[in-house]
Parts: C-alpha cells; sequence; structure tokens
C-alpha cells in the first residue's frame, strides 16, 4: 500500500524559507530537451515547477492566489491527445535508455539506494502502446476528446471532456505514482496541480519538466503545475483545492479526511486510498507446493507495501486442522525466502510499526492458549505466519506478516461483505471451474479484481483500479445534439471548431523501400493484420498493421464517407471492390460500412457483369462502392437492364478516378445523383483524404488528425511555393505499431489555399496524378494527366492508357483509349499535338513516334490484383 507520509517538524522548518528563483525549461543548454539547471549561484532553493519554470515559495505563492485565472487561460485551448501521446512516448524513449542524459539526470533525483530500473520501468508505462491502450480501454478511444458521431446514423455527438483542474495529493513513498498520475489527468485534457512530500526528492518536479521539454508547442508546459511543500501548510493546500475540479488524493483514512476538508462542495474527491487484499485457496490448490511458492512470491513482492499484496490466506475449509497444517508448511517456505532488500533510505518498520508487528504477534501468541491460534514466525522477526481459527478479515501489519483462516466458499460473502469498501485483489487458486464459479462470488462479496496467486501484483494498460477508471474519473462524458437536415454530413463537430494541431514531422524522408524494410522488424504483437497493395505502380507492396491501428483508420474513413454524403440510414450499397490476394479494399469497406450501421451487399467485383448487375436490380442497390474501372464497365456492359432499373442513385469510387466527362455521361445515362471519391489513401498509410459535398474533382480534405502533410518539390528536398504542384509527403501519428513519418508516398498534389465552403478547418489538397505517370520520352518529361485532361477537352469519355516501347530508331508512344467512348482516333492525335507542346516538338524533331489507337476496355493492361487500370505501361525496358 502507498501512504502519505507525514513531514518531520525540521523538514516543515526548512520548507518556509523564503525561495525566489525562478528559472525555465531550456531546449538547448545541456542537450535537446534539458531542463535548465535548479540552482544559479545567489539563488536560494526552486523546489516548484510552474508551468513551464522553475520556482520558490515567494513566486509560488503569488501565483497560488491567482490559480483560478491560470485554470481558465489554459483550459481556453484544447489539448490534443496526441500532443501528450508524442511527448509521453518520447521521454519514454529516453527512460529505457541507461546512458540517455535524460535518465542520466533523473537518476541524481531518485531516493537513496533506490535501483535506477524503475526509470525504464516508468519509461514502459509512458510509452505509446501502454498510454494508447489505456485510451482505448478506459475512454473508448485514442482521440476521446473529439466530438464524433456513437451513432452514424443520428446527428448526436459525443466525446470525453477534461473536469478541468485536478488537483493530485501524491503519496511519499511511491516515486512514480505522481507523474503517473499527472500524465493520467494531462491524457483526459485538464490543468494539473500536484503536491509532493516535503521529504520527497525533486524526482517528480524534474520529471515532469522533461515531458513537458519534449513538447515543442508548450501545451503541457500550460497544463503542469508541481509544488513540493509540508501537509502542514494548510493554506497552500486550501489555494490548491479551492478552483478544482476533481481531487485525488493517496493514502489512508486520515489522510483522506485531512484533504476533504478543503474540497469544495461539487468538487469530485477520488480517492486512491489504502486496500486490503487476500488469497483464496480451494483444497486442490493449497495442497500443490507451486501454489504455496507463488503466494510466498506475492508476500515477499514489495514486502507487502502494495495495496494488491495479500494480507491473509483463506481455505475453503471449515477444518482448523487444516488451517494449522497449511500455516506450517507456509511458513516453511517463507523461511526459505531471502531476507528483503529495501532501498538505502529506507530503514525497515519505524517504532509505531515494530510496535504493531509485537503486538499483533504477541495477541496472536497469547490466543493460542485458547485454541484459537497458532504462531510460525521467524526468530528474527523477519516474517510470521499466524493461524486463525475464525473468519472474519484481518488486517494484517505487513512486513512479510500473513494471517491464515478457513472460509467455506458458501460463507464468502457474509463474511466479506462487511468489509467491501476496503477490499481489492483476491488472488484465486482452484480448477478452472472453481476459478469460474468463485470468481463471481469473489466479486459479488466486494472485491474489485481476481488474479491467479502468483500474480496478485501485476497489472496491465487500462486496468481498472479500486474499481474505477482513473480516466474517467478525470473525464466528463459530453453530448451535442444538432440538426440532421443541416449536420447530416458533418461526422466530426470538432471539424468545424477548429484545426488540429499535431506535432510536425521530423527525420528523414522515407521511400517505399524504407517502410518495407521497417516492416521486416515490426514485432509480433502489432503484425496482427497483413495486406499487399495492388501493384498498380510496380510489385505488390506488404503493409501491416495492428487491429487497433486499423480500427482507427476505419473509423477515420466511415467519418470521410459521411463528409462526401454517405447516407447510412437510406443508401443500400453493393461494395463492388476487388477481394482476395490480400487486397485490402473491399476488407476496408466492409469494415467501413460495418462502423457506419450502413445496409450492406458485399458482393465484390466479379467477371460475370450479367450476375452482379441482377444481382443489384433484385437487391434493390442504389449505391455503388468501387474502383472506376470497373464500375465504367459494369455499366455500360449492363447499360439497358441498368437504365430499365433505374434505381442507381450514388457511386463512391477509390483508387482511380473519373474525368468530368465520364462523371457526366454516367449521370446523364444512369441517373447518378452522387459521385464522389470514397477516400484518398495507400494500403500503408491507411486513409489520408476525404471529399466532402462542396469537393469535386481531386481536391479531398487531409484526415488531419492522423496525418500531417507535407508538399515537396518534384527534384529537392525543400516545400513549395503556395499553390503549386509537388510531391506529397505524409507523416501519420495514429500508429501504435509502426512509425511512418515524412513517407514520399509517389503522388503528385498541390494546396487548395482558403477554407473550404463546407466550413471544415482540415487542409485541403488536389491531386495531380503519380510520380510515375510523369514519363522521360524522347529528352522531354511528358504527364500522363494532361494527355486525360486534353482527351477529355477532345470529347472522350472512356478510359485511356499510355504505351511505351522503344522501336528501331525512335521511342513510339501509344496512346490507347477506350472504343466506344472515343472521338475519331486521329482527331484526338491531333488534339494532343495542338495542345502538348512538349509532345508536339519530340514528334516534329523525329525523336518520337504518336499513335493513337481505340481499343475494347477490356484489353486495357490492368492490376492482376486490384483491377486498377495501368496508367502508363512501359514496354522499353
Amino acid at each position: 500500500m502507498t501512504e502519505i507520509v507525514t513531514e518531520t517538524e525540521a523538514e516543515a522548518v526548512s520548507e518556509t524559507e523564503t525561495e525566489t528563483a525562478t528559472m525555465t525549461v531550456s531546449g538547448t543548454e545541456g542537450g535537446p530537451g534539458a531542463v535548465a539547471p535548479a540552482h544559479r549561484p545567489g539563488d536560494r532553493p526552486a523546489h516548484h515547477y510552474w508551468q513551464g519554470a522553475f520556482i520558490g515559495d515567494e513566486e509560488a505563492g503569488r501565483r497560488l492566489a491567482d490559480l483560478p485565472a491560470v485554470v481558465e487561460t489554459a483550459l481556453a485551448t484544447v489539448l490534443e491527445t496526441e500532443t501528450v501521446l508524442a511527448a509521453c512516448d518520447a521521454l519514454a524513449t529516453a527512460l529505457r535508455d541507461p546512458v540517455h542524459p535524460v535518465r542520466v539526470r533523473l537518476a541524481a533525483h531518485l531516493p537513496e539506494g533506490e535501483d535506477p530500473a524503475v526509470l525504464g520501468e516508468l519509461g514502459h508505462l509512458l510509452g505509446r502502446r501502454e498510454l494508447t491502450r489505456k485510451l482505448r480501454r478506459e475512454l473508448g478511444s485514442p482521440t476521446p476528446g473529439r466530438l464524433n458521431r456513437p451513432d452514424p446514423r443520428e446527428t448526436v455527438y459525443e466525446a470525453w471532456a477534461p473536469v478541468g483542474l485536478v488537483a493530485h495529493i501524491a503519496p511519499g513513498n511511491a516515486a512514480t505514482v505522481a507523474p503517473l498520475s499527472i500524465v493520467e489527468g494531462l491524457l483526459a485534457g485538464n490543468v494539473n496541480i500536484l503536491k509532493t512530500s516535503s521529504g520527497d526528492t525533486l524526482l517528480c518536479r524534474d520529471l515532469m519538466a522533461e515531458l513537458a521539454a519534449q513538447d515543442p508547442t508548450g501545451a503541457l508546459a500550460a497544463r503542469v503545475i508541481v509544488l513540493r511543500f509540508p501537509s502542514s501548510r494548510q493554506e497552500w493546500l486550501r489555494l490548491m483545492c479551492a478552483p478544482a475540479d476533481a481531487v485525488a488524493v493517496w493514502g489512508g483514512e486520515g489522510a483522506v479526511e485531512g484533504v476533504r476538508a478543503h474540497v469544495p462542495a461539487g468538487c469530485r474527491l477520488v480517492e486512491w486510498g489504502h486496500r486490503i487484499s487476500f488469497a483464496y485457496l480451494t483444497g486442490d490448490a493449497w495442497s500443490d507446493a507451486g501454489t504455496l511458492e507463488a503466494l510466498a512470491h506475492d508476500v515477499c513482492l514489495h514486502e507487502q507495501q502494495a495495496c494488491s499484496s495479500p494480507q491473509v490466506v483463506y481455505l475453503d475449509t471449515e477444518d482448523e486442522g487444516e488451517v494449522f497444517a497449511f500455516a506450517e508448511r507456509f511458513a516453511a517456505v517463507l523461511a526459505a525466502r531471502p531476507p528483503a532488500v529495501l532501498p538505502a533510505s529506507t530503514e525497515g518498520p519505524n517504532p509505531a510499526e515494530e510496535a504493531e508487528l509485537t503486538t499483533t504477534e504477541l495477541v496472536a501468541r497469547l490466543e493460542e492458549h485458547l485454541g484459537l491460534t497458532r504462531v510460525f514466525a521467524a526468530p528474527d522477526g523477519s516474517w510470521r505466519v499466524m493461524a486463525d481459527t475464525r473468519s472474519p478479515l484481518t488486517a494484517s501489519p505487513l512486513s512479510r506478516s500473513v494471517w491464515v483462516k478457513p472460509l467455506a466458499r458458501r460463507s464468502l460473502i457474509a463474511t466479506l461483505r462487511p468489509m467491501r469498501r476496503y477490499l481489492q485483489t483476491a488472488g484465486l487458486a482452484g480448477s478452472a471451474t472453481d476459478t469460474a464459479e468463485l470468481s463471481r462470488t469473489l466479486l459479488a462479496a466486494g472485491a474489485t479484481r481476481v488474479t491467479p496467486v502468483g500474480a496478485m501484483l501485476d497489472s496491465y494498460a487500462g486496468e481498472p483500479h479500486d474499481g474505477v477508471y482513473a480516466l474517467q474519473r478525470y473525464s466528463r462524458r459530453v453530448a451535442v445534439q444538432a440538426d440532421p437536415a443541416r449536420f447530416a454530413t458533418t461526422a466530426c463537430l470538432d471539424d468545424l471548431a477548429g484545426p488540429v494541431v499535431l506535432p510536425l514531422p521530423s527525420g528523414p524522408l522515407l521511400g517505399k523501400e524504407d517502410v518495407q524494410e521497417r516492416n521486416r522488424h515490426v514485432t509480433r504483437d502489432d503484425a496482427e493484420l497483413y495486406f499487399r497493395s495492388g501493384g498498380s505502380t510496380g510489385a505488390p507492396a506488404l503493409s501491416i498493421f495492428s487491429y487497433d491501428d486499423y480500427d482507427t483508420q476505419m473509423h477515420a474513413a466511415a467519418r470521410g464517407l459521411l463528409a462526401a454524403g454517405y447516407d447510412p440510414v437510406g443508401d443500400r450499397t453493393a461494395n463492388l471492390f476487388y477481394c482476395g490476394s490480400m487486397y485490402g479494399s473491399f476488407i476496408s469497406f466492409f469494415s467501413v460500412l460495418e462502423r457506419l450501421g450502413g445496409v450492406q451487399l458485399p458482393m465484390s467485383a466479379g467477371p460475370d457483369h450479367r450476375a452482379t448487375a441482377r444481382a443489384l436490380i433484385d437487391l434493390g442497390a442504389d449505391t455503388l462502392f468501387g474502383m472506376p474501372s470497373y464500375l465504367w464497365q459494369l455499366l455500360h456492359a449492363e447499360a439497358d437492364a441498368l437504365r430499365a432499373y433505374g434505381g442507381l442513385r450514388k457511386i463512391f469510387y477509390g483508387g482511380e478516378h473519373f474525368t468530368r466527362e465520364q462523371q457526366r455521361t454516367l449521370k446523364a445515362t444512369f441517373g447518378i445523383e452522387v459521385i464522389r471519391s470514397i477516400t484518398y489513401g495507400s494500403t500503408d498509410l491507411g486513409p489520408l483524404g476525404y471529399q466532402c459535398t462542396e469537393s469535386s474533382g481531386g481536391v479531398h480534405h487531409l484526415h488531419a488528425d492522423l496525418h500531417t502533410m507535407e508538399i515537396l518539390d518534384l527534384t529537392e528536398d525543400r516545400p513549395v511555393a503556395p499553390g503549386e504542384t509537388g510531391r506529397l509527403v505524409f507523416t501519420t501519428h495514429a500508429r501504435r505499431g509502426q512509425h511512418l513519418g515524412r513517407y514520399v508516398i509517389g503522388d503528385l498534389g498541390r494546396q487548395v489555399a482558403g477554407r473550404c465552403a463546407c466550413g471544415r478547418h482540415a487542409p485541403r489538397f488536389e491531386l495531380r496524378g503519380r510520380t510515375g505517370d510523369v514519363m522521360r520520352v524522347a529528352t522531354y518529361f511528358l504527364n500522363h494527366r494532361r494527355f486525360l485532361d486534353l482527351a477529355e477537352d477532345g470529347g472522350h469519355r472512356g478510359e485511356l492508357q499510355i504505351r511505351l516501347d522503344a522501336a528501331e530508331t525512335r521511342e513510339r508512344l501509344t496512346v490507347r483509349v477506350e472504343r466506344g467512348g472515343a472521338t475519331d482516333p486521329q482527331m484526338l492525335r491531333e488534339t494532343f499535338l495542338a495542345g502538348y507542346p512538349e509532345l508536339r516538338s519530340a514528334v516534329t524533331e523525329r525523336l518520337l513516334d504518336l499513335v493513337v489507337e481505340a481499343v475494347d476496355g477490356a484489353s486495357l493492361d490492368r492490376s492482376p490484383t486490384s483491377g486498377k487500370l495501368l496508367a502508363v505501361v512501359d514496354g522499353r525496358r
């Protein structure tokens, strides 16, 4: 168990000295993210950390008086969860490295004799993996503060909002509790003020400063205050708690009551007080030597100082002889355990604790004469096992002191329920059936967690503590109801309120080969879902996801689809993406529709167009998902039947583009009302952009809560001027298993200036083709998109593909256009020459032969996996 340590009078006096030093966190001194020194010549100690500065008592007192205004200012801006995760992960990386300067600096503040490995353990808990799991488990999402629609069929928005100011009253004998409590407050978006004991080292103060130094925005520093003062300074405690919306306090009843007096009405008091844990053994289990060894491990680990350490061992029996026999056997196991190894700063039990140990043992020995007890103890008093024939729960004096009592399972609830407010962990040893049955009984009796014996002190990310989720205690569930007519396509209310601010990208640029190499090193825990790309621009590439990352991305794609005009209530959707060979489109959009709750016909793309059209008609489909090239073929192959049906209203396409002329033809011929991009994304990065009802062509909004985007020059690694076309570079932030930063995805695009008419703040960009679509032909660079635009201007309505070949004397460029969708090939050739000066020069200089030919759409080259039309087929290699 942890407890609030009362400072000595001498410590209290030393804390009353006037301290005036004020220092700030530095990003340069001592290396990146270094913390400014706590002292300078002539300065008095600066024991406190206030929003990025180290300050002394006098300054802290002044600032405490103005705490309400400080909180209001900090809460005026939203703290993005990713800001907290990125800073914590960066700090975690430093803490796990024994020679990292940050860890070395912090190790100097560990209590004397404390193993520096505790910093590595803290680094594990602060890593992105653990904190993301915690967010998902406790608040249901890695971005719980965003006002999303929990049911996409309703325009009701819900989120977890911060309570406001959380005051943390930390224990004085658990170095990692205080910083972890602040991190929980930050994950919930709160402003946090922490009191540490005046007897503590400066570890928490400097650890929080190091965390804030990992955030260049200053958002974390603005929400963290650490004060180090004695509990006797009641005025400071009052000033801390008066404006608080929640007060979290560790310790026994006395410590909690001491704080309760300062908690204002309506403020949430979060008690992390003393708890009692016990073990419960069935008959089969207590006769097993392995069970006794596991139980001894739980007793000796941390010397029973944790709330989850067993203080009582219950046997499923009413036989007093079995209790005494077990106690003797268990005493032998404890006697074989090595002596406790305590930090040098810990001198063992204090006089009061020694007195309790002695008194408890003496009373138990006296009751031996009544036949009630039997005591087995070490001669040096280092452990004791006290068998007691009476079942009611009795607290242990700790320090390897264990009660052994009988408790038949039928009496469990009646015996334990009176102590339900103090119960925590029940270590259970028994058969699988016993475990299932007794777990329910133990929980009904008041225990909040049941574990195997030997694992009572183990924990996992996001585990409830004392029967509650900490993040929920530091949060409020809030809701906004909106007009369905005005907000039908608004998936996230925050998109209309302001831009998402994520950490700026840094590091080297990554290409496809770099990402493939990183995939070879993804850990087994993160490699849960595998996809292969369609291979339309090269060999298929492998992409790896954790299920958590996949779920995050599918929710994002679902929000984007709502923005594009998809109606989960009214639309009946045929999923006609290609499926198989580990290609992800069909599976992904199945998942998207599942999250939207939309009606889905999971048909996939198939060669039998007649059967597909018949199913669309028979099942009343009005919305199609699929690749443009496949949908174009399907609709034209079954044009008569589908025109007669007349029920198709919407098309959402991905992977390719419909030209303006193709869209015009589909609307005129089949009565299609809406044709929009279903998403813009890649197999390895997931959804990158989405269209809204105001978007057209290749214009998309960035999924700004998942990614940041750069647009770099075509030949140099520098940003392009606003509005210029360049290489699209994405950094994804919402990935647990992989760091995909500054990924050169291979697409070209330009930024679209200004705020969209839809009202969203998310940046917009326009796709301008792929880097592979820019061809080096006959000393010129020619762009596939230019051919598409010119063909459309010339009246072409179908697909278009370019083939490059090496002829005997010069290169040959063949533009293959779909027969039936094109004007006369010779007329198109003249259109290309007239509208493309570089192409005209190459032909005029006899460096290039230009051929335009009309072919059947089925004869065009396509990716065998995805069905995508290959824009450029280079046969010169």
